[in-house]
């Protein structure tokens, strides 16, 4: 990886700081709410949550690479609707199959299937399946690093409870925008979109 943890996480709020925080912050909130109301219907959270996590990668994804997202991006992994249900019913079998048996491999698995949202958007056409294998392969040799990346927001996360839950609106976009930085990182995709503020963070 060209950029340290550090410099992916400032990269990540340099992104949200062009005028997207609240954007951003409205997607995760409307996400929330959705993904909440679908749940009192049997496996309704099921049924909208890969659509809908497929949109919001999307967004997060866009907003990395300067590619200017929208709020209506949130949905437009409906657009893709048979494949983002299919990849969340079994990324969460495959998950849940790995916590049974212990929960390291459960946690592996979670690491290894992370990024077949971020590749669902980047090949449209490919299917779920295929986009879980792309994404374990793409995991090899740093289902690590993710893990301790995503560690480094925990501190984060304690201020948040602290706040009586609020400062979670503002967290979840931090750890996504991150985190699709971080997916850029290790694929190299992206990188054309990378403008003069990437670059001097990489000297950091």
């Amino acid at each position: 990886m060209r950029l340290s943890y550090t410099a992916m996480k400032e990269y990540a709020l340099t992104q949200l700081g062009r005028n997207k925080w609240d954007e951003a912050v409205g997607l995760c909130l409307v996400y929330g709410l959705i993904s909440g109301i679908a749940s009192i219907v049997p496996l309704g959270s099921l049924v909208v949550g890969g659509p809908l996590t497929l949109g919001m990668t999307s967004y997060f994804l866009l907003l990395s690479r300067n590619q200017n997202p929208t709020f209506n991006n949130l949905f437009s992994g409906f657009q893709n609707f048979g494949n983002a249900f299919l990849a969340m019913l079994l990324m969460t079998l495959v998950i849940l199959l790995g916590f049974i048996l212990l929960i390291i491999p459960g946690c592996i698995f979670a690491l290894g299937l992370s990024q077949t949202f971020r590749v669902m958007h980047d090949e449209p056409q490919i299917s779920a399946v295929d986009a879980m294998k792309k994404s374990w392969e793409i995991m090899k040799g740093h289902k690590g690093d993710y893990f301790i990346f995503n560690l480094s927001f925990i501190g984060w996360a304690f201020l948040c409870i602290l706040t009586v839950g609020i400062g979670f609106l503002f967290l979840i976009p931090y750890i996504n925008a991150s985190n699709a930085k971080f997916y850029d990182e290790i694929t190299g995709r992206g990188t054309e979109e990378i403008d003069s503020i990437g670059q001097d963070l990489g000297r950091i």
